[in-house]
């Protein structure tokens, strides 16, 4: 049974792409452990629904709409829940899109969407609270993907992206000792991740796929977990999920 945190172990927890998926279940994981999470993602009314469980079940929860490209919404984001909670003390950047498709297909205000969502948005989220954690510590954890080791036909601009976001943290960790950088790379999970965009037949490919292989996102939610609950002399710097039957 996972233990529950107290007073002053209890911690602020912003999380973006909240509202489903990873986001929403990271969310009630860690309110359930008796930390305070603050949602944010585009979806108003499925964030609210997300905060409400949470609430009812005897968390802490606050939902408010973000849009992660939006750099002055998001320090807004960040400044709003500073300013009700009195710190931030993590910052789970985990909005992001995967529209799939063939370099050779043009999707072209498709690669510049996932580049805005997955790089920039985790940039703006960065830049939001680093002022902040510089002063007086405390953590970020970035989603990444296996798929930013290994790129596979038409996976060139979200593994790019990916890619990048794990350069990004091992940057921001080396500037920063005071300030604990995570990057969990999931395989698989069940989400809305697939769910637009891409090229019809690649994303019906790798439906199927997903179908086959997809891990439950609880998994997900308890590395993201580990890694948050680790003491502040820990950086759980890297965690690699994957399920068994593709890791061979």
């Amino acid at each position: 049974m996972r233990g529950k945190v107290m007073g002053k172990d209890s911690k602020v927890v912003l999380i973006t792409g909240a509202s489903s998926g990873i986001g929403a279940v990271a969310a009630e994981r860690l309110a359930a452990a008796g930390h305070t999470v603050v949602l944010g993602a585009r979806r108003a009314d499925r964030l609210a629904e997300v905060a409400e469980k949470i609430n009812a079940n005897g968390g802490t929860a606050t939902a408010l709409p973000l849009d992660v490209t939006d750099r002055a919404g998001f320090a807004r984001f960040a400044d709003t829940a500073r300013d009700r909670h009195g710190r931030i003390d993590v910052l789970v950047n985990n909005a992001g899109v995967m529209p799939l498709s063939r370099l050779d297909a043009l999707r072209v205000d498709e690669w510049q969407q996932t580049i805005d969502v997955n790089l920039t948005g985790t940039l703006h989220g960065i830049a939001a609270v680093l002022p902040w954690m510089t002063e007086h510590g405390g953590h970020i954890v970035n989603i990444s993907s296996t798929l930013a080791f290994e790129v596979v036909p038409a996976s060139a601009v979200y593994s790019a992206t990916k890619a990048a976001v794990r350069a990004l943290s091992d940057g921001l960790r080396k500037e920063h000792q005071n300030i604990r950088v995570s990057v969990i790379s999931p395989s698989f999970t069940e989400s809305e991740l697939l769910g637009s965009g891409g090229d019809p037949g690649t994303m019906a490919w790798v439906q199927d796929m997903a179908s086959k292989l997809n891990m439950p996102t609880s998994v997900v939610a308890d590395a993201i977990a580990y890694a948050v609950d680790q003491p502040a002399t820990i950086d759980v710097s890297e965690i690699v999920v994957r399920p068994a039957a593709q890791a061979g």
